[in-house]
């Protein structure tokens, strides 16, 4: 008798492994994009960075006031109106001056970021992550470093520039970002730091808080030292330039 060939079960089997990929890339893509669009409307309960400092050991022990037996998370969701009109305002002046204008990427900055990483000597890392690249990184990731991951931000990122306006990204960055341990966005920052709501932090107060934001581990917001102070003027000077509170007008509008 002859031996049933296994060519044609190989190739039903190749044909099943397609439709399921298929079918799982396609169930993935809906559920992302159902998570994106609930986000334009409803603030994150948590995000993935969240659960894992409150898991995580003090980073700076008794830094901020943060004890071994105190992990909560500080942390409240606040809008455009909620807060001071500096606060957005620092946030584009310190990380983003392009923000209104680009599409989810500064290829730009991005290209400047390389060139200097390329000729430096390895000890300072310097990025050229857009806001919304960070939002998309801060709201729908977990913390860390891979291809994968940026794969998965340069989607994410994608996704939020498509389905929201640059008002609802800004007002994301602003409450998730983190601005300490254990403290996200500049409600939490501002009540812990300076004792008062982010409604009604000083232009100077606002760009003290962005300018800490690429290390906000490392560098004080409550008690800056040389570093902080010169990173404060610095966004100063960009939040003049950007135009102040028109600027600001302009985002609300967007």
């Amino acid at each position: 008798m002859a031996a049933t060939p296994l060519l044609p079960n190989a190739s039903v089997l190749l044909k099943k492994a397609i439709r399921l990929l298929l079918q799982v890339g396609t169930a993935l893509f809906l559920a992302s994009v159902a998570w994106v669009l609930i986000y334009r409307w409803v603030a994150p309960p948590a995000t993935w960075l969240m659960l894992e400092r409150r898991a995580h050991a003090p980073i700076g022990k008794g830094y901020y006031g943060i004890q071994e037996d105190s992990r909560q998370i500080s942390y409240r969701f606040r809008t455009l109106d909620e807060v001071a009109p500096a606060v957005p305002l620092a946030l584009v002046a310190a990380e983003d001056q392009r923000f209104l204008i680009h599409r989810g990427f500064d290829f730009d900055a991005m290209a400047k970021a390389a060139k200097r990483n390329w000729n430096g000597d390895g000890t300072r890392i310097v990025g050229g992550s857009t806001i919304s690249q960070q939002v998309a990184k801060n709201v729908f990731l977990w913390h860390g470093r891979s291809y994968v991951r940026k794969v998965a931000e340069a989607y994410f990122t994608v996704l939020i520039e498509f389905l929201w306006n640059k008002r609802r990204i800004m007002e994301m960055y602003l409450s998730v970002a983190e601005m300490g341990d254990c403290t996200f966005g500049v409600e939490a920052a501002s009540q812990r730091y300076f004792g008062k709501s982010a409604s009604k932090v000083t232009p100077a107060e606002a760009a003290l808080l962005a300018g800490v934001l690429p290390n906000p581990l490392r560098f004080r917001a409550s008690n800056p030292g040389p570093v902080a102070r010169a990173k404060q003027q610095r966004v100063l000077r960009n939040m003049r330039r950007l135009g102040g509170t028109s600027y600001v007008n302009t985002l609300l509008n967007h």
